[in-house]
């Protein structure tokens, strides 16, 4: 081999060896601690100082602790892991809601204490909050990403907890709580809720789908157990943000707070027409399909089965990453 080609080999050979190690060249694990025995000691610094588009996961380690602060995901923070060391003791809370934030019409999308606009989030074992009170829309997790897993969470809040956002987007809760007291699990994502306990903390609405029109799926939960105060007696399960709301409730334990109508069109006729509501083999008290409106459905076992996991979400599995 002549000089000229050894030159150019040796060229090629650095210049991919350099593309290597700066494409690993990040830190993939990193810690938060109130105390300082951390990385970081907040949050969105953490957030703030990982690698944008990175080719493997990171995942942000959170000791226990309150951290009041709202924080926001970008979308260039993609593949990344929030863990907390536990589901009670790791909580991020903030206290933004509607009147407060002032910004006309829309103020309730910017009311998070979470906002994830990056795709492949995922969180596990702590506690996302908003302490707001009972007053108006207040956000605990705001949702614009495809692909967002959540496990073992605690999101606590009152009207608006949860907004699942984005057409198309998919995002799954696993063994969590979620609390809220009107439409606190509302938007137009598909989300599946498996395993989770959700809590009503006054008379009101559990869901409010806006699925766009010709989404096989919206909101599926399953497997799962609605509670609510004690002194809760009327909570229907869902009502339709948008005309073409989907929501299934299938094999879940309904306490005796449950409406026994079930649903409620948000008095819009046409909802009645273009909603898809239903329940399959659900339980408990609250599980009347005899005394539900009309136009709600009781599926088949037939019907149910296409309610898997792997269609529900589109072949996406994050216990599989």
């Amino acid at each position: 081999m002549n000089r000229a080609k050894q030159n150019v080999f040796l060229v090629l050979f650095i210049v991919i060896a350099t593309a290597t190690l700066q494409a690993q060249d990040y830190k993939t694990e990193l810690t938060v601690a109130k105390d300082g025995s951390g990385d970081y000691q907040s949050i969105q610094e953490a957030v703030d100082a990982t690698k944008s588009f990175p080719y493997e996961r990171i995942t942000i380690h959170i000791r226990n602790g309150v951290y009041k602060e709202k924080v926001k995901v970008h979308s260039w923070n993609t593949k990344l892991s929030f863990l907390g060391e536990s589901k009670d003791s790791t909580i991020i809370t903030w206290d933004d809601h509607f009147d407060k934030m002032d910004r006309g019409l829309n103020s309730t999308f910017f009311t998070y204490t979470l906002l994830v606009d990056a795709n492949d989030f995922q969180a596990k074992n702590l506690t996302i909050q908003n302490t707001a009170g009972e007053v108006g829309q207040a956000l605990a997790l705001h949702v614009e990403a495809d692909r967002a897993f959540f496990t073992n969470i605690r999101l606590l809040g009152n009207q608006d907890t949860i907004y699942l956002a984005g057409e198309g987007n998919r995002n799954y809760f696993k063994n969590c709580y979620i609390e809220g007291t009107t439409d606190f699990i509302f938007g137009e994502a598909t989300a599946l809720f498996e395993g989770c306990q959700i809590h009503s903390k006054k008379d009101s609405y559990i869901t409010a789908a806006s699925t766009p029109a010709g989404e096989p799926f919206g909101f599926v939960i399953k497997n799962s157990r609605l509670t609510a105060e004690d002194d809760v007696e009327e909570v229907h399960l869902g009502r339709p943000w948008r005309n073409y709301a989907k929501t299934v409730f299938i094999q879940t334990e309904m306490g005796d707070h449950i409406h026994p109508e079930g649903w409620h069109n948000w008095n819009k006729e046409s909802a009645k027409r273009t909603t898809f509501y239903a329940e399959y083999n659900n339980s408990g008290p609250g599980f009347k399909p005899g005394e539900r409106v009309g136009w709600s459905h009781q599926l088949s076992s037939n019907d149910a089965e296409k309610y898997v996991k792997a269609a529900i979400l589109g072949g996406w599995d994050p216990q599989n990453e």
